[in-house]
């Protein structure tokens, strides 16, 4: 390098000037992140998990001039779904398979870097990560591989590396049996399905950091005729796959377990219910399942259920609400009769303990992959006159279920925000399309809350699939093999973004179609605006009354995460991952953009 050019690239530096440091967090800062319009400390802002910002320089008046500050390259194209981490700032950011960086959240200039090295390459979920959490002076990071990582805030440095679960196998606990990869019947290849592993945020609180396991639904998963997307079909053949999941809490200082809660147990059949507690009815056939029950006792040892988000906590109970997912093996019922608790569910526990208080099963004994997968939110609704702490979660079934806090009964949900035909239909030889489809109305998407105007705001799709029993009849010794398919339309899909009236019992106060499903999530803010991404790129802020598209920019790779907002001396960002999706089919990149309005 010559002289001058040396000269040019060190006053390029000392104009930017020394990184941003950010403070320890402590827990007083984070139960009153919702005070702290500026920073973004928690994965839903606040514990509340509501991601709403306080911020409103960036309004539906001056929205129009927003434009790229600045971008950071990550360096992996891959599925990227993280939600960055802003603190005094210092950006804070997960990549795929689980690496983690610091970003100067001014210039996008990175201070450090860890790489993470995955102890297995049999992945569960693929190579995504939601975001980071902060706390006592660390970056927590849950990973691919199922481990929990403790990194010292400043440097990035390794402080303790524990494995969520060190008695998990990568396999399933039996073979597949009869089902063959070069099976013409499956039209594809089996790809994945096995092993365990994470890609939740943590949740920091009280000492402790709060996790849970994915990958534990067994289903086999069929290659796509989808350029891009692996994902064509799930097949589900019932037997003794999988093993439960679970929900653990960790000590902050040294990684060594607290509590745990496994997703399934013993008893775990229920009430064999031909209805959903909402009066939905089930095809289920309550008298032979309780016959074959016997026969599967040890059923809930392989049940499933994933952590797909962290929990939402309210600070004054201690309690803590999470979703879970599907029970195992997916899709098919035989080898686990009942209800298949806690499997489908919304759970209250006490953070403190791990103690059980309350669950909600959206689906029971679900064939359909109804996983409850999308984080739920924490407001105040006034229902029948009076004020009730309430928890609400965005469904795959296509509603918003909102919830008494302190019981988990039922106050009501939405109006459906996607469409909905043969609902809990069971499948057929000839296939029945169900609309929502295994992706869901709502995917793993968190929703936005706007606790003052109480709308919800989804980010949804429309995307059906069609769900078949099917034979392969015996044949040179082997026995006949029942498996059941569950394939997504290729055709006539599309997005939904949605806003829902808390305040008048769910009804749908707009909403918007757009060109693609919607898979990342939404931001609201005091701007009057909402955010949310598409595959194809778009990046878009609409506005929150009315659902009118005010801007939008084409990020170049899929926006499939979740939008923050922050703010660095004074002024108002919006920042956003695009890297895209492959079980979508949306195109992958590695960056994080930043918007903000011109100088």
């Amino acid at each position: 390098m010559t002289f001058i050019r040396r000269l040019i690239v060190a006053s390029a530096l000392c104009l930017l000037g020394p990184p941003a440091v950010a403070a320890a967090i402590d827990d007083a800062r984070l139960q009153s992140a919702d005070q702290d319009a500026a920073n973004w400390i928690l994965p839903g802002r606040d514990y509340g998990d509501r991601r709403f910002s306080p911020l409103k320089d960036i309004s539906r008046e001056t929205v129009k001039r927003l434009v790229p500050k600045w971008i950071y390259q990550t360096g992996t194209a891959a599925t990227f779904q993280t939600t960055p981490l802003v603190a005094d700032g210092v950006m804070y950011v997960t990549a795929p398979f689980s690496h983690v960086m610091a970003v100067d959240a001014r210039t996008g200039r990175e201070i450090w870097r860890y790489e993470h090295k995955a102890a297995t390459k049999k992945l569960c979920c693929g190579p995504a990560n939601r975001g980071a959490s902060l706390g006592y002076g660390r970056v927590y990071v849950a990973t691919v591989d199922a481990r929990l990582v403790a990194l010292d805030q400043s440097t990035g440095k390794v402080v303790w590396d524990v494995a969520l679960d060190p008695a998990a196998t990568d396999g399933p606990s039996e073979d597949r049996g009869s089902i063959s990869p070069g099976d013409a019947t499956l039209k594809g290849a089996v790809s994945g399905a096995t092993g365990v592993g994470a890609n939740a945020a943590p949740l920091v609180y009280d000492g402790k950091i709060i996790i849970g396991i994915t990958g534990v639904g067994y289903g086999l998963h069929l290659d796509s005729d989808r350029p891009g997307a692996p994902l064509g079909a799930v097949v589900g053949v019932a037997g003794r796959y999988g093993r439960p999941g679970f929900l653990a809490a960790y000590d902050a200082a040294t990684g060594k377990e607290v509590w745990r809660f496994d997703t399934t147990k013993e008893g775990w059949e229920g009430e064999f219910l031909e209805k959903t507690a909402y009066g939905e009815k089930l095809p289920r056939d309550a008298a032979a399942e309780k016959a074959a029950a016997p026969d599967h006792k040890e059923s809930w040892r392989f049940g499933g259920g994933s952590i797909w988000h962290a929990p939402a906590l309210d600070t004054k109970t201690g309690l803590i609400y999470f979703g879970v997912g599907n029970p195992s093996p997916q899709a098919a019922g035989e080898s686990r009769p009942g209800d298949n608790l806690y499997t489908s569910s919304l759970v209250a526990l006490d953070a403190r303990t791990g103690r059980f208080v309350w669950s909600y099963q959206q689906t029971p004994h679900d064939l359909w992959g109804y996983d409850v997968a999308s984080p739920p939110s924490l407001f105040d609704v006034e229902v029948g006159g009076r004020t009730v702490a309430a928890v609400g979660q965005a469904s795959k079934l296509g509603w918003y279920f909102v919830h008494d806090r302190a019981t988990g009964a039922l106050l009501f949900k939405s109006e459906p925000y996607s469409p909905q035909s043969n609902l809990f239909h069971a499948p057929t030889p000839d296939g029945v399309v169900v609309a929502p489809g295994v992706g869901g109305g709502v995917n793993w998407s968190p929703a936005a809350v706007d606790p003052a105007s109480q709308m919800a705001f989804v980010a949804a799709m429309h995307w059906p699939a069609t769900y078949r029993s099917q034979v392969i009849p015996a044949a040179d010794g082997k026995p006949e093999v029942r498996y059941f398919s569950i394939e997504p339309v290729s055709e006539g899909t599309y997005g939904i973004l949605a806003a829902i009236d808390l305040k008048a019992g769910g009804k749908i106060a707009w909403s918007t179609k757009l060109p693609q499903p919607l898979i990342g999530g939404a931001l609201a803010t005091a701007g009057g605006l909402v955010f949310t991404g598409e595959g194809g790129g778009d990046f878009s802020a609409f506005d929150a009354a009315t659902g009118e598209k005010l801007w939008s920019f084409n990020c170049g790779a899929g926006v499939n995460a979740p939008p923050i907002s922050f703010a660095v001396d004074g002024k108002q960002y919006v920042a956003v991952a695009a890297g895209g999706s492959q079980i979508w089919g949306f195109r992958q990149g590695g960056a994080v953009i930043v918007f903000g309005l011109p100088d």
